[in-house]
């Protein structure tokens, strides 16, 4: 199969760049040569029934957020308790875990599942957190809106607003627990978006992978003893958590999510009765015919730049990070370099000047900044006499 060259890689003369393009080329060969699993564009165009159990589902990769699995990911659908990654997402933000949530009479007696807050009980943040995620608490939910919004519907506004800014525009939250309400609603895509923003976060992604805890019970001479409802924590190799969910208006909901070597992955099953078989089907699928692959590494050199005005005539470049993206062996891949002909002085050392971009199917699925590596100076009068001088001293 071929695989298209990076543009504009190799500058005339550059030894070390030829080197850089050839490694990319058989790195490039290994990988991809040979039929492999069916890709996502493949999946979608596949019969319904091969599809999900679910009825929408939708995995993606958490480093990159390439989309692996799809499946009526579109949809706007009810997410039950589910909606509980958002609630926890927004008390990390705007909170600290110290913080001591006193309940409200609000927050007393909310019906489904409940740790069984009394009015006026206080627990940390933490420990409400613990009740939300693991016991998926509808009474910690509300306890823990009016603390982060100063009410719910204060709370309410944050989320939606947070939602937007994440890039979940088909979401609209109404509950702050999920428990069937009107205008509450989210679709497979964007709940998945939601999570992998709240992933990002390490006290939410140790709160969500975590099966027991205990947390003070106020009047009882024991502890609260929480177990998490996701059973994908014991049951399947690498889980990383996230939240389970149920109306009978939503079905069962599952955000979920694992990791595996160098790749990590997470997806959300909506309205599906099996859905931790379903879950750990559409993992297996996507870690079998999904890799993560290194096409540039961090500091990798690209050629040097042009400069206009400066004391230089040329600046030297690297890419920042590793250029990495998950792929499927059956994929057409190239590497780009966005830069412009030539820069303006002056430039600092650790300027962005532009991007390397990776594209599978010619879909862009990773990509990384290139940076300059040296500081040029405009070109002046002083600046060319402290040139001058620091050739004579060094000729001296």
């Amino acid at each position: 199969m071929a695989v298209n060259n990076p543009q504009k890689m190799v500058g005339t003369g550059c030894r070390a760049l030829r080197l850089l393009a050839a490694a990319l080329f058989v790195r490039a060969l290994m990988v991809y040569n040979g039929v492999g699993a069916a890709s996502a564009s493949e999946l979608d165009a596949a019969p319904a029934a091969a599809l999900s159990s679910a009825k929408a589902a939708y995995v993606l990769e958490m480093g990159t957020g390439r989309t692996l699995f799809s499946w009526n990911a579109g949809e706007k659908l009810p997410m039950a308790s589910t909606t509980k990654v958002m609630t926890a997402l927004l008390a990390l933000e705007m909170g600290d875990m110290s913080d001591m949530v006193t309940a409200s009479r609000n927050a007393y007696g909310i019906p489904g599942t409940s740790i069984y807050l009394q009015i006026g009980e206080s627990l940390t943040l933490r420990e409400m957190l613990l009740g939300l995620m693991l016991a998926s608490g509808n009474d910690a939910a509300v306890a823990i809106a009016e603390h982060i919004g100063g009410s719910v519907d204060g709370f309410l506004t944050l989320m939606n607003e947070r939602a937007e800014q994440i890039g979940a525009y088909d979401t609209r939250f109404n509950s702050p627990n999920g428990l069937p309400t009107a205008d509450h609603y989210t679709t497979a895509r964007d709940l998945a978006m939601i999570a992998r923003t709240a992933m990002r976060v390490p006290a939410f992604r140790e709160i969500v992978s975590t099966q027991r805890a205990t947390i003070p019970w106020m009047g009882h001479d024991y502890d609260r003893a929480l177990t998490n409802k996701n059973r994908l924590l014991s049951d399947y190799q690498g889980a990383t958590g996230i939240k389970t969910g149920f109306t009978n208006a939503a079905g069962r909901c599952l955000v979920f999510g694992a990791k595996r070597g160098d790749m990590e992955i997470l997806g959300v099953a909506l309205n599906c009765a099996d859905w931790f078989d379903e879950a750990q089907r559409l993992m297996d699928i996507c870690f079998s015919q999904y890799t993560m692959t290194r096409m540039l590494a961090d500091g990798d050199a690209v050629r040097p730049l042009a400069v206009r005005g400066g004391m230089d005539s040329s600046v030297p470049l690297r890419i920042q990070g590793d250029l990495t993206a998950p792929l499927s062996r059956n994929e057409s891949v190239n590497v780009r370099l966005d830069l412009p002909d030539a820069l303006d002085a002056p430039i600092a050392a650790g300027d962005t000047v532009g991007f390397v971009r990776m594209y599978a199917n010619d879909a862009l699925v990773a990509e990384r900044p290139i940076i300059a590596t040296a500081a040029v100076e405009e070109r002046s009068y002083l600046g060319a006499v402290r040139e001058i001088i620091k050739r004579w001293l060094l000729l001296g």
